[in-house]
């Protein structure tokens, strides 16, 4: 199956965060593509992504967001397809840089973000797009809330 979710990182060091968006994504049986790739150090290959992303199928993409914080945004501005960020935590401002990154994007490049480190309400929130179109995936994110009422936890 191909994927319809890709999940972008900067570094390798942001693959134990947003590999929880995965996790969420393979509850729905949601498949999706994962890689690493700088907006800083590879603008090129950040562009032909965000470019290709709708003919290859993409639906949404889950962009992680660290430090300086362009990396959802640059795709954002290649694309139709959907981001969302993900605002990772650093030791230097807490994210909070990244989180601003992310929201205070110009008008026409909307890029939607979670909560910092909520790589998992990222996941979800892709399930939801997905689910505007895809009945199965829908009843799975009903049959998630009902675990949610219930105490369980994502």
């Amino acid at each position: 199956m191909s994927a319809v979710v890709g999940i972008v990182m900067g570094s390798d060091s942001d693959m134990e965060v947003m590999s929880r968006s995965g996790a969420v994504l393979e509850r729905f049986s949601i498949a999706y593509e994962i890689e690493v790739m700088s907006a800083h150090r590879k603008p090129a290959r950040v562009s032909s992504y965000a470019r290709s992303a709708q003919d290859r199928g993409l639906k949404v993409i889950i962009a992680g967001a660290g430090l300086a914080a362009h990396l959802p945004g640059v795709i954002a501005a290649h694309t139709i397809v959907p981001v969302i960020g993900v605002p990772l935590f650093s030791q230097a401002l807490g994210g909070a840089d990244a989180l601003y990154s992310c929201v205070q994007m110009p008008p026409g490049v909307p890029v939607a973000t979670v909560a910092i480190g909520g790589a998992k309400n990222a996941g979800v929130l892709a399930a939801q797009i997905i689910a505007i179109a895809d009945e199965e995936v829908r009843a799975g994110l009903h049959a998630l809330k009902e675990d949610l009422a219930d105490g369980l936890k994502l």
